[in-house]
């Protein structure tokens, strides 16, 4: 167990900690008002976060981290412009660039004086033990990083052969390990014999206090990542894993961005939806009705949506085709039934952007039956997602939509964020159009109405999410 007396915790909060103390001393001695300093610390915090800037690195290297404390400076200064002058504005970002750097500089400089003192003692893990992990042990057992120390590997092998060779556990003991050993950092060398089932293993394993980074397979070779991005033990590159959306500090971020942006989304859809809601109504009881679904962290939420059946009570993945009528049809084949649920966005049970919240009794069972599946549970349901925009709604492979929804979660940005909705809304525009051309026709359904009025083809294997 560690000697040092500095715990997962406080190295967790290290860098956000002196950043906050060094964006308050800049705002106060520049005189900035308090609404002013109120938008833009918590802004470029969120930033940072977002960017992975307060990772506390390896190699403890400041100037890497240059070019993501200026843009943190940067970007929130275009909130301020609205009513501060914008040579105040210039002189805010110049000095708090400044400032973070120092604070960043001063912070390593007493992380190596606590690691050289034994103060600050992590303990590292290898999960695999081919040549490359061997290489990296090595370099971490000659104590080429202080404060560090190399517990063991984990390796499906069996024990060691080689005499120093540690194996604590087979690679699917991860989070044991992790508990057991007290383990801040896990370096991931797999092979392909060790890479099967791993994913579902670290991600069992995500926590701020756990840093996880991968070795590339070929090392040698140049990364097209930047060294912003990067990190390394003596002279091996790694890959340091990002938080993603699933992390506080990017759910943090993924919320302000909702707030921000739902409001103005919102309004705009309100001359379509309440014509929409006003045509629905006047062939149904009602206009909205409410269904529960599985959003974060398997909690439950009831969304809303137009109504678009006669029996919303109906069982079915989609609704036989004698339930919806034209109308109802056109709206699930534009997607514009779901736009109720800018509501949910607004109340916080839905993201913009996400994976499609399912109903409860399918999301246990493909939960149960498909690998990664309960994973994507990890951010709020969306209103629209990453695996939509790919066209895998409605009769397509759950499999394939789950592998989009946790790639979503694993490299969510707002870009992307922004990206989705864009996308999404051409969706919405084209099928719209489209639909009043087809209109004479006869048969006018766009392919993502035909697998939702009857398209009978392998229901138990690829439902349809989200349906009314």
């Amino acid at each position: 167990m560690p000697s040092g007396s500095w715990t997962p915790s406080l190295l967790t909060w290290l860098f956000p900690s002196a950043d906050l103390l060094v964006l308050c001393v800049v705002a106060f001695a520049l005189g900035f008002p308090g609404p002013a300093a109120a938008i833009y610390v918590p802004a470029v915090l969120l930033v940072l976060a977002v960017r992975g800037a307060q990772r506390l690195p390896l190699c403890g290297r400041v100037s890497d981290r240059v070019g993501s404390l200026v843009a943190a400076s940067g970007l929130p200064l275009l909130m301020l412009l609205a009513w501060v002058p914008a040579s105040r504005v210039l002189l805010l970002g110049g000095c708090s660039a400044a400032g973070l750097l120092l604070g960043r500089l001063l912070t390593v400089v007493v992380l190596r004086h606590a690691r050289g003192r034994g103060r600050l003692v992590e303990s590292v893990v290898i999960v695999g033990r081919d040549g490359a992990a061997r290489d990296l042990a090595r370099a971490l057992a000659e104590h080429r990083v202080p404060g560090l120390r190399f517990v063991g590997f984990l390796d499906h092998r069996g024990p060691a052969e080689t005499p120093g060779e540690e194996v604590l556990a087979a690679p699917a003991e991860l989070a044991e390990v992790v508990r057991r050993y007290r383990v801040t950092r896990v370096l991931l060398c797999c092979t392909d014999e060790t890479s099967p089932g791993i994913t579902e293993v670290v991600r069992r394993c995500r926590s701020p206090k756990i840093d996880i980074c991968v070795l590339p397979r070929l090392p040698g070779l140049g990364l097209a990542a930047s060294r912003t991005s990067m990190d390394e033990v003596w002279g091996t590159p790694l890959l340091p894993l990002r938080q993603g959306a699933g992390a506080a500090g990017g759910r943090l971020a993924k919320r302000t961005f909702d707030l921000l942006l739902a409001p103005v989304l919102a309004l705009l859809a309100l001359p379509v939806l309440l014509p929409l809601s006003l045509a629905v109504r006047s062939r149904n009881p009602a206009a909205f009705f409410r269904q529960e679904r599985i959003t974060r962290a398997g909690a439950l939420t009831r969304v809303t949506k137009l109504r678009t059946v006669t029996d919303s009570g109906h069982d079915a993945w989609t609704p036989p085709p004698h339930q919806c009528d034209r109308l109802g049809n056109w709206l699930r084949g534009n997607h514009l039934d779901e736009l109720p649920q800018f509501w949910n966005v607004l109340r916080g049970e839905m993201s913009l952007v996400g994976p499609r919240p399912e109903r409860p009794y399918y999301a246990v069972r493909f939960a149960a039956a498909i690998p990664g599946y309960a994973d994507r549970h990890r951010v709020a349901g969306g209103l629209t997602g990453w695996a939509q925009v790919h066209g895998l709604h409605g009769d397509t492979s759950i499999v394939e939509r789950a592998r989009f929804d946790n790639q979503y979660v694993e490299y969510w940005s707002p870009w992307l964020d922004l990206v989705i909705l864009v996308r999404t809304a051409g969706v919405v525009l084209t099928g719209v159009l489209g639909s009043r051309h087809n209109r004479q026709g006869g048969n006018g359904a766009s392919p993502t109405r035909d697998h939702r009025s009857g398209n009978r083809r392998s229901r138990a294997a690829t439902p349809r999410a989200g349906t009314s």
